[in-house]
């Protein structure tokens, strides 16, 4: 029998309860110091750890301090000083383009709407919730390959599609928990549900996941 929206939100409300008394200091671990450092990172961050984005950015952000100084970087340059992290001449196209845009479209302020953010080069739902919800403090969920992962494993979604599990669990789930749930999920998937090797008896949710035979 298939599980109720009011059951799946009962589950939700648990299922968070757990993991903030579990992980209490969970958070964005990208360090920056303001909304467009925060974007450069998350941009940073496809494909890559944050640990490796953070080494990078340690320097990247000395040479390139302000918006400005992104926007007429030279891209070969910037492509070089961001090579570690992958897809380096893609990502330098994204941080230049958006950092102009940002400088000539929005006065030099990184915008605070999903509409505007997903204008920018290089900026995609998942890279606009981030900055929504930790820039900004605007309820927003932000959909990565753990949250894909274990909201289907616990059963709350049943897509692929970030989008349709963005909408998905923002429904199951309390606004003012939104923005905390992705942070909460990514300490529990690097520590206790990790991919192929999951440790599912020493999970504090192995009872409200769906992908345990013995829940009860």
């Amino acid at each position: 029998m298939a599980e109720s929206k009011t059951g799946k939100q009962k589950r939700m409300r648990k299922t968070v309860q757990r993991l903030r008394m579990e992980y209490p200091q969970a958070q964005c671990t990208l360090t920056r110091r303001n909304s467009h450092e925060l974007l450069v990172a998350t941009i940073l961050s496809a494909q890559c750890t944050d640990e490796r984005v953070n080494k990078v950015t340690q320097r990247l952000f000395r040479k390139y301090p302000s918006v400005k100084s992104f926007a007429y970087a030279n891209v070969e340059e910037l492509s070089r000083d961001i090579h570690s992290c992958g897809y380096h001449n893609q990502k330098a196209q994204s941080i230049k383009g958006s950092s102009l845009m940002i400088l000539e479209e929005y006065g030099g302020d990184v915008p605070n709407t999903m509409e505007d953010l997903l204008s920018l080069p290089g900026v995609g739902r998942k890279t606009a919730n981030c900055i929504l919800g930790i820039a900004f403090n605007i309820p927003a969920v932000v959909i990565d390959t753990h949250m894909i992962r274990i909201m289907g494993l616990m059963g709350f979604v049943n897509s692929k599609n970030p989008e349709k599990i963005e909408q998905d669990v923002m429904e199951i789930t309390l606004k003012e928990d939104w923005i905390d749930l992705t942070h909460l999920i990514i300490e529990h998937g690097r520590n206790i549900c990790i991919a192929k090797r999951p440790k599912c008896m020493e999970c504090i949710l192995n009872d409200l996941c769906s992908s345990q035979p013995t829940k009860g």
